[in-house]
C-alpha cells in the first residue's frame, strides 16, 4: 500500500510532497473514499507501476506477494533445486540429483509413468509411510485445473524420499520425485508447514521477465477494473476465444451467462490480495502464467447486500502478440 500511494503522490505533478498529500485529502473530503479508491486502481492496472514495483525483484519464478517456498525440478537432468521466495527475493536453499518418471514429456494418463510438467501446490505432508516411500512425502495437486480440463489422469504425484532399508535399484519411479531422505527431512525443517509450490518442467526453463509479469498484473487489475463497473465488452474481451471454465464452460456459453449476471446492474466490491503469478512450463512453448490469489466479492441491489464471496481464484493466462488473455477459470 505504500508503495501504492507513493505512486499516487507522484501523479499530481508540480506539486510539492505535502502539497500531493493536500491535494489527495481534498479529493477524498470533496468526492468521498471511493474516488480515492478508484484512483489507486487506476495505479495497479497501469504497466508502468508493475515495471516500477518489479524493478529490484528476483523475477526468473515469477511474482509472489507473500513469503513462499518454491521446488523446481528439471525432468532432464534430473534435479530437484529448493528455494524461499521473501518480499520477491530469491534464496536458494539447497539442489539436488533426483529421481523422475521414466517417460518424457508431458503427463497423460494414470499409469504412464511419466512426472508432470506445470505448476503445482504442495497440498500436505505423509508421514509413517510404506519405508520404500522413505521418512516423509509432500503431496502436490496433480492433476490441477490445466490437467483436469486437458482431460489427463493419474493422481499421487508426490516429492518424496528414498527406500529406509537402502534397497533401491531403479533408476526411475513410477512420476513422482524422489531424494535422499536427510534433504528430505532438511526441508520439512524449514517449510514447518508453510505455502510451497512445485515447478517442474523438461530440457529447458523459460524464466519469467518483469515486462511478461507487468503485462499480466496490469491485466489483472484492468480485468477487475472492467467486472467492477460492469462493462461487460471490455470484460469479455479479456478472455481467450479458446476459454475453458473448471467446469468445462467454453467461451460461448460462458459470454451468455455473464451476459445475464451483468445485467443484473450490481454494483460490485472486489478485492484482490495473496497474489502469485508463476510462469507455466508446458510442452508446446506458450507463455502462459498461473494466476492464483485470495477474492473478496460482494455484490449489491438497491444498497443491500445480495451476494458475498471470499475465495481463492486461479486463472491460467496466455501471452500471445503482447495481448494477456484469460485460457481458464476456476
Amino acid at each position: 500500500m505504500k508503495k501504492i500511494l507513493s505512486a499516487l503522490l507522484v501523479g499530481f505533478v508540480g506539486l510539492s510532497a505535502d502539497d500531493r498529500l493536500l491535494e489527495i485529502m481534498h479529493l477524498y473530503q470533496k468526492q468521498g473514499l471511493e474516488v480515492v479508491g478508484q484512483k489507486l486502481d487506476s495505479y495497479l492496472a497501469d504497466k508502468s507501476f508493475w515495471a516500477e514495483e518489479l524493478q529490484n525483484k528476483d523475477t526468473d519464478f515469477g511474482y509472489y506477494q507473500n513469503k513462499q517456498f518454491l521446488f523446481v525440478a528439471d525432468k532432464s537432468k534430473p534435479s530437484l533445486e529448493f528455494y524461499e521466495i521473501d518480499n520477491n527475493m530469491l534464496k536458494k536453499i539447497n539442489s539436488s540429483k533426483a529421481l523422475v518418471g521414466s517417460k518424457k514429456g508431458d503427463k497423460t494418463l494414470e499409469g504412464d509413468l511419466a512426472t508432470p510438467i506445470g505448476v503445482y501446490r504442495i497440498t500436505q505432508k505423509l508421514e509413517r509411510l510404506d519405508q520404500y516411500y522413505g521418512v516423509l512425502a509432500f503431496v502436490t495437486n496433480y492433476p490441477n485445473l490445466y490437467d483436469t480440463l486437458k482431460k489427463r489422469t493419474g493422481h499421487g504425484i508426490w516429492v518424496h524420499g528414498m527406500p529406509l532399508n537402502g534397497d533401491r535399484n531403479e533408476l526411475n519411479t513410477k512420476g513422482c520425485i524422489a531424494i535422499e531422505n536427510p534433504l528430505l527431512s532438511s526441508y520439512d525443517k524449514v517449510l514447518k508447514g508453510e505455502k510451497a509450490f512445485l515447478i517442474t518442467y523438461e530440457d529447458k526453463f523459460f524464466p519469467s521477465t518483469k515486462e511478461e509479469l507487468s503485462m499480466v498484473l496490469s491485466s489483472l487489475f484492468q480485468w477487475k477494473e472492467a467486472w467492477t463497473r460492469g462493462d461487460f465488452e471490455r470484460y469479455m474481451r479479456f478472455y481467450n476465444p479458446n476459454f475453458t471454465r473448471y467446469d468445462g464452460m467454453k467461451f460461448n456459453a460462458f459470454k451468455e451467462y455473464k451476459k445475464r449476471v451483468f445485467a443484473k446492474n450490481e454494483k460490485k466490491n472486489i478485492a484482490f490480495s495473496s497474489i502469485s503469478v508463476i510462469p507455466y512450463p508446458n510442452s508446446q512453448n506458450k507463455r502462459l502464467f498461473y494466476v492464483v490469489f485470495d477474492q473478496d466479492y460482494k455484490a449489491y441491489q438497491q444498497n443491500k447486500l445480495s451476494y458475498s464471496s471470499n475465495s481463492q481464484k486461479e486463472l491460467y493466462v496466455e501471452i500471445e502478440n503482447n495481448q494477456v488473455s484469460i485460457i481458464m477459470e476456476k
